[in-house]
Parts: C-alpha cells; structure tokens; sequence
C-alpha cells in the first residue's frame, strides 16, 4: 500500500531551497544507516531550529528495510515536535537512486524527495530516465534531482575510474526538458 509523505509529515525541497536560496543559507543533508544517527541529526536540527535533510542510499534502504524507514521518518517527524520544532521541516530523499524501480519504490513508501542517478548513461538515455521518474514523482509532489557528470572515485555502488565533468551548455537543456526539481554536478 502506497503512503504519501505529506501523511508522515515530512516536506519536499522544492520550498525548503526557495527559502535557503533566498536567505542565503546552506540546508544539510545527511545520510544515516541508524537510529542512533537518525536520533543526532534529529536532535541537532531541532536544537538549531535548521530545516534537514535526510538522506537514504539504497545500501542503507535495502539494510533499514523499506517499511520499517518510513515508520523512522514519521517517528523522526514526532521526535523533533517532542524538542519543541512546532513545524519540523524534514525531507527524506532517496540519494543516488540507479533505476526507475526504485525511485518509483521510494516515492510509494512515503519519501518527499529523490535522487536518479543517470550520469553513467548516454546523456540522451539520462534524460529519458530522469523524465521518467520526474513525470511519476510529480504526480505525488515529491521532488527530483537529477545528476549530470561524473566524478572518479566511488559513491555508493557506483565507481567511475575518470572524470567526466558537467557542460554547462548541456545544463538548461538537461533542466528544461527532465523538469528536475535540483541538480548534482560535477
């Protein structure tokens, strides 16, 4: 049964960046595989009164088990009311998602943000994913980033043995036609 995660309580990014952009502030992201993690960042971005987000690699979903995060992210929600955040402003957001399976899994289990990774890909073929998830995430207002470029080294289960820096040129067309919410680049 799918959830929405206005139901959880959790929020997308697309007002959260609007006010940092604005405001000229930074919004932290985190990724955590614990509750005892879950619990400090919770703590500290309630203490500072800080908008946050929660970050979830699909390593860290497939050992947290899909159920049993969404149940974190409502229980963090109620955490950060219980230290006096009235309107906690939490994203939980898929970080580096590598299929349209598992963003579209993401979306129906309650997270307000996700990340498709398509930066392997032809840039033709990147667009056509990331349109694809953006055109099924948006249905259920939850945000997107894309990613354009890549970087040597290894994040997650994605290794890449060099560089391959964004084109600027390519950004707004990349932007205007995948309708992303946000951007990685390289």
């Amino acid at each position: 049964m799918a959830v929405n995660y206005k139901d959880l309580g959790l929020v997308n990014t697309r007002e959260m960046f609007k006010r940092a952009i604005n405001g000229g502030y930074a919004i932290p992201a985190f990724n955590f595989n614990n509750m005892e993690q879950l619990q400090a960042i919770i703590k500290a971005s309630s203490d500072l009164k800080s908008p946050v987000i929660l970050q979830v690699s699909k390593g860290a979903r497939n050992y947290a088990n899909a159920t049993l995060l969404r149940y974190m992210s409502q229980g963090a929600v109620e955490y950060a009311k219980e230290l006096g955040c009235k309107h906690p402003e939490i994203v939980v957001h898929l970080d580096h998602g590598d299929s349209f399976e598992t963003c579209r899994s993401c979306v129906d289990m309650g997270f307000s943000s996700v990340m498709i990774d398509g930066s392997s890909l032809p840039y033709e073929e990147n667009i056509a994913l990331t349109k694809k998830v953006v055109d099924y995430a948006h249905q259920f207002d939850v945000t997107v980033e894309g990613e354009l470029g890549v970087l040597a080294g290894v994040e997650d289960d994605v290794v890449a043995a060099e560089s391959h820096y964004t084109k600027p040129e390519e950004v707004i067309d990349f932007v205007s036609r995948t309708g992303v919410d946000s951007l990685a680049i390289s």
